[in-house]
């Protein structure tokens, strides 16, 4: 296996791997500080942050011979008897005179920066720059300018990493940002006519290094060390990309992704960075209530694991439309229940919203036009109920025409969808289920199907609930939830354990290891699984 060696310690590397000094010296547990590299992007070696001494050692004599200057990491490729030294005293001048040099002429403005706490300037400054300052302090503030819908461009605070112009040119692919002027007068701009409006636009925030470049979307609405980090999975559509969800107090500040390369690499589109503020939507329904002479009572949980059961049995023919919002182990349960109070009860893919077609981008990333994160996990769920009858998975169509041909008296129908502009059922789908003894819907928002039911049930969120979704490349990701629901809100999988009589605090992980017990197809959900998840076709490629 080659060898490199990285201050003194020696890593192997795969023999077809292709690193730079940067990635080689991680797999060491050493940080060599950069701006401008990033590993989704083109190589610039431009910031001059990751100069290190490098050189060679003979695999017959052992002896190291050095290249005379200073080399930059990210653009240093490594091979077998590589020798990169991260610490020696020229180094650390080398690290110290870069930073003096972007804080000649940086806005003293840290107290009122969003990027204050997780800024690489300032990290980098206490880590490796000098003790005193040798110039003049001229404090001022930072040129302000638009630059698109959703980003706002800090001008003095640019450091020219020049990430953002690369982004835009080779992962988004539409071009609008440039460097203009030249020398000590150049900057990040938009070329004339073209805000920075791609769908991608968000990720170049994320990009920068230091406060050059602001959301507006958070601008200003919280300081970043008061955030809890939880990890996520994006439901607003079958990409399934991995993020992470920022928040304080039970309330979502922002989401950023959260690097997978199986699924979305470094980025996400601005429809999941922006699609969470229906979580803290005024409309959200947050109470369950049952259906009286003067429209719905507010009923208590209790009442309406017992209430539900009732009605169901009493009404007798039972249809589930099982959302593709809900969670692999909600799913489950949900069936289950179903199963428990009619043991012939018609189990279908509830609702599928669909937007256009699928939109891909030079860098390889992929907004999907079907805007639900677990159509393939639920499908996976309903083949375990339906494998003693035909095997075939009705959807949402098949259980409207059920229920409108008569052919059941009550039916569950969760939905979940993160809108409160626009229904999913119109006032004609919903009319085809007046005829029915009970009628249970399961939502965020009130809807013309919601105004019909019998039992008119809340749900929770994205970010408000555990366990697993699988996405449209049967990729299995697992995630916990991130802040409570609002007051009076029950999970769905806190209703369905409670329901099926099960003791204590709902128990998604142990759910998980059930279902992957009774299912070939999803066995691979067993145990604990990796940040990155797995991929179910090979799984099941895999097995004997």
């Amino acid at each position: 296996m080659p060898t490199v060696i990285v201050d003194g310690q020696e890593i192997e590397i795969g023999a077809d791997e292709r690193l730079n000094c940067i990635e080689a010296a991680r797999r060491a547990g050493v940080e060599i500080p950069h701006y401008c590299w990033h590993p989704g992007l083109s190589v610039v070696a431009s910031c001059r942050m990751c100069l290190i001494q490098a050189g060679s050692r003979d695999p017959e004599t052992g002896a190291v011979s050095m290249i005379p200057k200073l080399v930059p990491g990210c653009q240093t490729p490594v091979k077998d008897g590589t020798v990169i030294v991260t610490n020696s005293d020229a180094v650390k001048e080398s690290r110290a005179r870069v930073e003096e040099a972007l804080l000649i002429d940086h806005p003293i403005d840290c107290p009122i920066c969003d990027k204050a706490g997780e800024c690489l300037l300032q990290d980098y400054h206490f880590e490796h720059g000098q003790s005193e300052r040798r110039a003049d302090i001229q404090p001022f503030h930072s040129r302000r300018r638009d630059v698109g819908p959703t980003v706002t461009l800090f001008v003095d605070r640019c450091i020219m990493c020049t990430r953002c112009v690369r982004f835009t040119r080779e992962v988004s692919g539409t071009a609008e940002l440039m460097v203009s002027d030249r020398g000590a007068k150049e900057e990040i701009d938009t070329f004339p006519g073209f805000p920075l409006e791609n769908k991608l636009a968000g990720n170049v925030v994320d990009l920068c290094p230091v406060g050059a470049l602001g959301d507006k979307d958070f601008l200003y609405q919280q300081r970043v060390w008061f955030l809890k980090k939880s990890e996520n999975v994006c439901g607003g559509c079958s990409a399934g990309c991995s993020l992470v969800t920022e928040h304080n107090q039970d309330t979502v500040y922002r989401l950023k992704p959260r690097e997978n390369p199986h699924v979305n690499k470094w980025w996400i589109c601005d429809d999941g960075r922006y699609g969470w503020h229906h979580l803290h939507d005024p409309a959200r329904l947050v109470a369950p209530g049952r259906r009286g002479t003067d429209g719905f009572t507010e009923t208590e949980w209790a009442d309406v694991v017992t209430g539900l059961r009732d009605d169901l049995k009493a009404a007798g023919s039972l249809a589930v439309a099982v959302s593709p919002q809900l969670t692999v182990e909600e799913a489950w349960m949900l069936c289950a229940v179903a199963r428990s109070i009619d043991p012939e009860a018609f189990l279908a893919l509830g609702y599928l919203p669909m937007e256009g077609t699928d939109e891909s981008f030079p860098g390889g990333f992929t907004i999907r036009a079907e805007k639900a994160p677990n159509r393939r996990g639920v499908e996976a769920v309903l083949g375990m109920f339906h494998a003693a009858t035909d095997g075939v998975i009705p959807g949402w169509n098949e259980l409207v025409a059920h229920v409108q041909a008569g052919q059941c008296k009550a039916a569950w129908v969760t939905a979940g969808h993160p809108t409160s502009t626009t229904s999913w059922c119109d006032k004609e789908t919903a009319a085809a289920f007046e005829g029915l003894d009970c009628l249970i819907v399961q939502d965020l928002f009130d809807s013309p199907l919601a105004a019909r039911a019998t039992w008119r049930l809340p749900a929770a969120g994205f970010a408000e609930r555990s366990g697993t979704w699988v996405n449209c490349g049967q990729r299995a990701q697992c995630f916990e939830q991130a802040i409570r629901p609002p007051a009076g809100v029950w999970p769905e999988g806190r209703l369905y354990w409670n329901m099926l009589g099960r003791n204590g605090l709902y128990d998604p992980t142990g759910v998980r290891q059930q279902i992957a017990e009774s299912s070939a197809a999803l066995a691979a959900l067993a145990g604990d699984l990796p940040a990155t998840g797995v991929d179910l076709r090979l799984q099941q490629v895999a097995a004997p």
